[in-house]
């Protein structure tokens, strides 16, 4: 279990889609009285939150690594967890809990009590998680099959008032998908208003719906998909693998693994970072991504930097793209790894969509690339008169890391976008993080 949960984590506790819902409105930081946490092996977080009386409900959890979580609530619910220690669970992912010195009486004699009469680890119930697994898979096939029917209502009644329809018309159904456990597919549907608003927004709007009808149709048929792609097929709906899964029972891989680049996005409508970090193995050449989370920035600040490689094992999830590090020994300078052309790249992009047709983007390592400005545009090109336009109208960053010389560029290719440069190696220097 890692230190630090995030969201998908507590969802997967809840016992049903109501309580998980409910949990989200519990979580705002106005709804508690008190709340803190005790740090340690086996962290306390306890809080007192506002009932709909008079009377605050007293909540703690322990999560313990070896045990698994454990909660208490003075609330009448008979969920465990109810949607108090759920909230609970959430504000402490978003790091708004402050450590104290010592739990509360109350927390601390329910500690006691638990720790009195623990004893060894219970051997995990198989027919519990199956009925878990069985009873989420029937709540996603119910909601893809919801989102089918609304697709098919959509293109029945045309596009044309598809730019003027308000939030309310996409949220209803990423709502519905969210109750359903499906939050990657809730995403998509919540991207349309976006895409409506484009110049060019019937084809993206109509692209977006196929991927989505295409989501439905796989999901229905995903015992007979191939493994990597009936993973990708999960991974886009939103079902997620837990890291500690990963570590359990995922391949493992050791290498000496290159740092091709690294790069930090945020969510406004979450509020949540995400930090990227491509590796990619020097023997056997495959390319690696680890994800991070965290709602400070800073939290994600640190760890390998673009153009380092170090020996590394690493535990790789079920789709074979994401891993999750097991070891890493101490980084050390790395040349330039070896690039295509153009043409190579759009390959790349090519496999990956064979493999996740949901695919928005693709990490490539162009060769020997110069950037050059075409009809008002600038443009990364090959010694093969190929080349793919930038994301950046003014690159003055890429400029200055090439010196407009040829130069190695790891970046993100997307058909819809364009690139984006991530590192550059230029002239046998050390490599620039953009």
């Amino acid at each position: 279990m890692s230190d630090r949960w995030n969201a998908d984590d507590v969802e997967a506790l809840a016992p049903d889609a109501p309580s998980w819902k409910a949990a989200r409105t519990t979580s705002r930081p106005g709804a508690w009285e008190h709340a803190g946490l005790l740090p340690g092996d086996a962290l306390v977080v306890w809080g007192e939150c506002r009932g709909s009386g008079s009377r605050s409900y007293r909540v703690a959890v322990h999560v313990d690594a070896d045990q698994g979580p454990a909660c208490t609530c003075s609330c009448p619910s008979r969920k465990t967890p109810c949607k108090h220690a759920l909230g609970l669970l959430v504000r402490w992912t978003r790091d708004e809990l402050a450590e104290a010195d010592a739990s509360p009486e109350w927390a601390g004699r329910w500690i006691a009590r638990r720790t009195a009469r623990r004893a060894r680890p219970a051997a995990p119930d198989p027919a519990r998680a199956e009925a878990a697994r069985r009873e989420r898979e029937h709540a996603v096939a119910e909601g893809l099959a919801e989102l089918s029917l609304w697709l098919r209502d959509q293109v029945g009644s045309g596009l044309s008032e598809a730019p003027s329809r308000g939030y309310d018309h996409w949220d209803r159904m990423a709502e519905r998908l969210v109750d359903a456990k499906a939050a990657g597919a809730a995403a998509l549907v919540s991207g349309l208003p976006a895409l409506a608003r484009h110049r060019d927004w019937p084809e993206r709007v109509l692209e977006r719906f196929a991927l989505l009808h295409l989501l439905a149709e796989a999901h229905r048929a995903r015992e007979h998909l191939p493994d990597t792609l009936r993973a990708a097929v999960r991974a886009r709906i939103g079902v997620t693998t837990r890291a500690d899964e990963v570590l359990a029972h995922g391949e493992r891989v050791a290498d000496t693994w290159t740092v091709l680049a690294r790069s930090r996005t945020h969510d406004p409508a979450s509020g949540v970072w995400s930090r990227r970090v491509w590796l990619r193995g020097c023997t056997h050449g495959r390319t690696v991504v680890t994800l991070a989370h965290g709602r400070d920035p800073a939290e994600l600040d640190g760890g390998p930097e673009p153009g380092t490689r170090a020996e590394a094992e690493l535990a790789l999830y079920p789709d074979a793209h994401r891993a999750t590090e097991v070891h890493t020994g101490p980084c050390a300078p790395a040349p330039a790894p070896p690039g295509s052309s153009v043409a190579g790249a759009l390959d790349t992009h090519a496999a990956g969509l064979a493999q996740d047709p949901w695919l928005e983007a693709s990490l490539v390592v162009l060769a020997a690339v110069v950037p050059a400005r075409r009809e008002g545009r600038w443009y990364l090109a090959d010694p093969e008169g190929g080349a793919l336009p930038l994301t950046d109208p003014e690159p003055w960053r890429l400029l200055a890391a090439t010196g407009a010389h040829p130069a190695t560029v790891v970046g993100e290719w997307s058909p819809a976008e364009g690139f984006t440069p991530l590192t550059v190696w230029a002239d046998g220097t050390p490599a620039v993080a953009l």
